[in-house]
């Protein structure tokens, strides 16, 4: 028998998950993570364009022309190949400030993918914990059904024997349908969550190891990754509004072409024209008027800037007092724990009692099924505050910006 047990449960202890493997599979393999990794690379690529604009270009190509009718002077045919070299000597701050703009999406980029990772590993622990504990509650009501059964087959003995009435009997049987009712209920609910959980991981997940959090020693508040996504978009913005300075500034560049030709279809009224040439060409551009719209464009710049700021200040604010509230909620839930502890102690006790004097006859059937649900419930419920403490850490860790996978032993 004991060998049968240990074979049922090997594959179990195998194949459970523990909250820090699902951790680091989840920040690799969820849709979302892998989504905005995806858009990380294209700011990066993005930045990769941006510095390319200070290398100059090479053109080339060709043409071919063909008269039916030759003019005097000129090829039937004429074949003509190019290229040519370019350089944008001064822009005016236009490419620098570009790139400045993409490395600020790109830092942005990385913060939101970086916040997003943390608040998917807290939603994650808020979904293991909650699991573990609606499986507690499901623990406690197969004990219960326990002895519901035992209880009621020597209640149905009595009966048989006519020392106790048929009203006993179909108490108990309420009883324990109702509980069966219960575990049903009870165990699609974590069904249920567990499927959605397995979405959020990326992989079906059935069991899960008990895991640990580390308890909060002298941890130091650092800012929101969102906040930090918020002020480099805030930069991107400037940027983008300097860049538009360059405008009215003057842009020299710089063009040499060098240019071959080939002829066809000629004869002394036709003759070919030149073999090779090379064409050097500066250029200075100037713009002095464009009736204030550039100028418009770079103020709405600087207002949707302005608004970011406002945004930054209150998610700033609204950190301050989640980091205040999560230490409270620490507080709160031990003190949760020290009072369902003395509940489950009670009801233990109180059981006990109960069912002695129940089975002696000195009281009925209602007090011991009441007595029996309070142990129930109070066994659930210091289990449910046990794992609401672990929540409550990792939120702490949360809001003060931290990597909540460093704190699972």
């Amino acid at each position: 028998m004991k060998k049968r047990v240990l074979f049922l449960l090997v594959p179990a202890f195998l194949y459970a998950d523990n909250l820090k493997s699902l951790l680091e599979f989840a920040t690799t393999n969820n849709n979302i993570v892998v989504s905005k990794t995806l858009t990380q690379k294209s700011k990066n690529l993005e930045l990769d364009s941006a510095k390319s604009g200070y290398y100059p270009t090479l053109d080339i190509g060709g043409a071919y022309q063909n008269l039916n009718q030759r003019t005097p002077g000129a090829a039937g045919e004429v074949y003509t190949g190019y290229a040519t070299v370019g350089l944008d000597i001064y822009d005016g701050g236009y490419r620098s400030n570009l790139v400045k703009q993409n490395k600020a999406l790109l830092r942005a980029s990385s913060f939101d993918l970086s916040s997003y990772k943390k608040s998917l590993q807290l939603s994650i622990v808020e979904d293991f914990y909650t699991i573990k504990s609606i499986e507690a509650s499901l623990e406690a009501l197969k004990e219960k059904q326990i002895q519901l059964l035992a209880e009621l087959e020597r209640v149905k003995k009595f009966y048989e024997v006519g020392t106790t009435t048929k009203d006993d009997v179909d108490k108990l049987q309420a009883a324990y349908s109702n509980n069966i009712y219960e575990i049903d209920t009870t165990k699609y609910q974590i069904l249920s969550l567990k499927k959605l959980f397995s979405i959020k991981i990326g992989k079906k997940v059935d069991t899960f190891e008990e895991s640990e959090i580390t308890i909060p020693n002298n941890i130091t508040k650092e800012i929101d990754d969102s906040i930090k996504a918020l002020k480099q978009n805030a930069d991107s913005l400037m940027y983008s509004a300097n860049s538009l300075n360059s405008t009215y500034m003057p842009k020299l560049k710089v063009e040499n072409t060098y240019s071959f030709y080939d002829y066809g279809r000629t004869d002394i009224d036709h003759t070919e024209g030149l073999d090779d040439q090379n064409k050097l060409m500066v250029t200075l551009n100037l713009r002095l008027f464009d009736n204030g719209t550039t100028q418009k464009q770079k103020e709405a710049l600087l207002v949707q800037k302005q608004a970011l700021e406002k945004e930054i200040a209150q998610q700033e604010q609204i950190q301050d007092i989640n980091v205040h509230l999560a230490l409270s909620k620490i507080e709160t839930i031990k003190a949760q724990i020290t009072s369902a502890k003395s509940s489950l102690d009670s009801a233990n006790s109180a059981y006990e009692t109960i069912t002695e004097k129940y089975r002696v006859g000195t009281i009925d059937n209602i007090a011991y099924l009441d007595a029996l649900t309070v142990k129930t419930d109070a066994k659930a419920q210091y289990k449910t505050a046990l794992n609401n403490l672990q929540i409550a850490y990792c939120s702490y860790y949360y809001y003060t910006n931290k990597n909540i996978q460093e704190f699972i032993k």
